[in-house]
């Protein structure tokens, strides 16, 4: 009985009922830029007119930034590697 017991198979395999899949937005081997928060950032086909954005954070592959304008609680979420530093 105890031959069993140990005995796992693919319908009670605990990796098998995880619901939980992990995945990078961030390509690997890419280096991204470090955009510390308060610094100045530019899309990569930001025009010429408008204002480079504030960073806010970056976290996970993506960072909040907002328009000095738009005031203190009004952002916008992008992509890290669409930033380049200004």
């Amino acid at each position: 009985m105890s031959k069993k017991l140990r005995q796992t198979t693919k319908e009670n395999d605990l990796s098998f009922h995880n619901p939980f899949h992990l995945s990078s937005n961030v390509r690997t081997g890419e280096v991204l830029e470090l955009l510390p928060p308060g610094s100045f950032a530019k899309l990569e086909n930001q025009p010429n007119d408008l204002p480079p954005f504030q960073v806010i954070d970056c976290k996970g592959g993506r960072c909040r930034v907002r328009q000095q304008s738009w005031g203190r609680y009004i952002h916008w979420e992008v992509e890290h590697n669409r930033l380049k530093s200004a």
